[in-house]
């Protein structure tokens, strides 16, 4: 019985991946809409390439509100020079464009969840076929791939490089070695609440050697987190071989997210206080966090406590919180360096 081949993707690269030099271009996707009948999503993309060498694909803003990774790979393709590389440098700094653009979490056009839309369809949403060009024609080019987040407009993250496990013990030893030569202040075994149409998940089944963050959130990014993020980027590309020299070590460390009791969520409406800071240890029992009702006053609030010790890894942002919203989460410290 034959099988279909999979439709050609609708997007067009105004670059050439196997080129030498550097070349700032985008991929356009056409998207017909009400002021543009035969319109395109013009997504940036930035190659550099000299010698022969490995392949590092770099993206940022796959969450439209998540500014770390993009202000780190704008200015990368704006400074990294051809003759400093050997291999080639792939950098998306705002992969899921019309997010970014729109400063959300989901794209506008059809409120697609890039990171929930791997692998991707061509004849799909807009989201699903920028997914879907990243599937069969991005990551395949790639050695390691480099995808950073950070919380968006929701959540708040120690700043930290993660991998994840994985069944094939030599992949996710060559993730973790980048994680470390990533050398943010934290590092992490991480653990996902659903893995299912994840970039992280396609590449890893693709045997590449994957690497993420969480760069802080918030809706914002700071000074300090950017530049951890362009430090860890030129540290990774070092660490590959395309970049010379060693990465600029510094100390990290190295948490675990051991199970689900990791995780908090809100199970009413209401203003959400803090009773740690992030980083800020608490033991099994003790409260985390008061979700007050906002109604009236004089009304009891729900305490949340910590299911386990550890340090508070990332919490709710802003005050107001809703019922199922990711209240906070906890990991364990496995390792100073």
């Amino acid at each position: 019985m034959l099988t279909a081949s999979p439709r050609p993707s609708p997007v067009t690269p105004t670059v050439d991946f196997a080129a030498k030099g550097v070349q700032h271009g985008h991929l356009r996707l056409p998207y017909s809409r009400d002021d543009s009948a035969w319109g395109s999503v013009m997504i940036p993309v930035c190659v550099i390439a000299n010698g022969e060498g490995p392949t590092a694909l770099l993206t940022g803003a796959n969450h439209g509100d998540e500014y770390e990774g993009p202000a780190a790979l704008f200015e990368l393709a704006r400074t990294l020079s051809p003759e400093s590389v050997q291999g080639r440098v792939i950098i998306v700094p705002a992969l899921n464009y019309p997010a970014f653009r729109a400063g959300t979490r989901t794209s506008p056009i059809d409120r697609g969840n890039l990171n929930r839309s791997f692998p991707g369809r061509p004849d799909g949403t807009v989201t699903e076929k920028i997914a879907d060009y990243v599937t069969r024609h991005l990551v395949p080019l790639a050695d390691v791939v480099l995808d950073f987040h950070s919380g968006g407009r929701t959540l708040d993250f120690l700043p930290y490089a993660a991998a994840h496990e994985l069944p094939d013990k030599a992949q996710e030893a060559r993730c973790f070695a980048g994680v470390a030569a990533f050398a943010a202040p934290y590092s992490m075994r991480m653990l996902e609440i659903d893995a299912v149409g994840m970039l992280d998940t396609t590449v890893e089944e693709m045997g590449k050697v994957f690497v993420t963050t969480e760069l802080g959130g918030a809706g914002t990014a700071s000074a300090t987190s950017i530049g951890i993020a362009r430090r860890g980027a030129t540290n990774l590309l070092k660490h590959a071989g395309i970049l010379a020299g060693a990465p600029e070590r510094a100390p990290t460390r190295w948490l675990d997210m051991p199970s689900a009791d990791c995780f908090a969520f809100a199970q009413e409406d209401g203003l959400v206080a803090f009773a740690r800071d992030l980083g800020q240890p608490v033991r099994a029992g003790e409260v985390v966090a008061r979700v007050y009702p906002v109604g009236r006053t004089g009304e009891t609030p729900a305490e949340y406590r910590a299911a386990m010790d550890g340090v508070l890894a990332a919490r709710h942002v802003p005050g107001l919180i809703k019922a199922g919203d990711c209240l906070s989460v906890l990991a364990v410290v496995t390792e100073e360096a």
